[in-house]
């Protein structure tokens, strides 16, 4: 029990110190045993929805992660399925966006062999989410495997207009998330921001939009900002990271995440926003420690909280 509290109040420190050292706070950094005293915390402005997605921080603990999102001053993590919402209900965090009625990232809606056990998966969910108070839900168009665009984009507009209806009644938005194919999921169909705008006009529900994965675009097509400009309407959730390498979104890469941040603000957009990069080194190109990892967190936060 000592070692895990001590695990956990390291954790804090360490976020608390590059919050402050983000916002200008010079005198606060982490001596000895602790914080330096006078170290004020960050204070978000209130007009970007922070989260993190819980697979990028699973050298954490659910709880652990928790207590680290709540140190840092956010309230949601992404990613999380039906069996651990208690864990976040227990800590006052919101999921962000829910995931586990889908089948893979690989095989998803544009198979319709795969239709029926996903509508079942997806009804499912839809109601568990209902139950538990949750917005947001992800889904896969799965990989081409041969097939065309267009015979993929009916084919994932069957089978989720088949579920909206209760989407509709619930409030849940179905969210599907735009990859790059280039790097990270070669032959993945959604990989273009206007194949997926050409998807939700189909199904022509206000309860389906697309998830705007910031680092797969930018790796995919770029013009990141022009495209959050002209086609926000379509967009009901963000995810980040920096480019190349999918790490921490500071000034060791090519994206300016508060011109992006800007961007999306003046969209009004009032969703979340969560980090989804892989903390992993330091400016040596040393592995990070589990505390300098959790800095990154916070780093990352402030950076987006324009």
């Amino acid at each position: 029990m000592t070692q895990s509290l001590n695990r956990r109040e390291l954790l804090k420190r360490a976020a608390l110190s590059s919050m402050a050292l983000a916002a200008g706070g010079a005198s606060a950094r982490v001596a000895g045993q602790g914080l330096e005293q006078g170290t004020v915390p960050f204070v978000g402005r209130g007009n970007i929805k922070h989260s993190v997605a819980q697979w990028t921080y699973d050298f954490l603990s659910l709880p652990e992660l928790c207590q680290v999102v709540n140190e840092i001053g956010f309230s949601a993590i992404d990613l999380v399925g039906s069996e651990q919402w208690q864990v976040l209900k227990d800590h006052g965090i919101d999921c962000s966006m829910c995931n586990g009625a889908e089948i893979s990232l690989t095989e998803g809606w544009n198979r319709p062999e795969l239709h029926g056990n996903l509508i079942q998966r997806y009804r499912t969910h839809i109601e568990l989410m209902a139950q538990a108070g949750y917005r947001n839900l992800i889904c896969f168009s799965g990989n081409r495997d041969g097939m065309d665009d267009e015979t993929g984009l009916q084919n994932c507009a069957d089978g989720l207009q088949q579920i909206m209806a209760l989407a509709e009644r619930h409030n849940i938005v179905i969210q599907m998330e735009l990859f790059n194919s280039k790097i990270d999921h070669p032959d993945y169909m959604c990989d273009s921001s206007q194949w997926g705008i050409a998807l939700c006009d189909r199904i022509g529900s206000p309860n389906f939009r697309l998830l705007y994965d910031i680092y797969h675009m930018q790796v995919q097509e770029g013009d990141v900002i022009r495209t959050i400009r002209d086609h926000h309407q379509w967009f009901g959730h963000y995810h980040t990271a920096g480019v190349p390498g999918r790490n921490e979104i500071d000034d060791s890469q090519e994206l300016n995440y508060p011109a992006i941040m800007k961007a999306i603000l003046a969209t009004e957009f009032e969703g979340y926003v969560a980090q989804e990069f892989i903390p992993r080194r330091d400016g040596n190109g040393n592995v990070r420690s589990n505390e300098q990892r959790v800095a990154s967190l916070a780093e990352a936060v402030t950076i987006c909280d324009v």
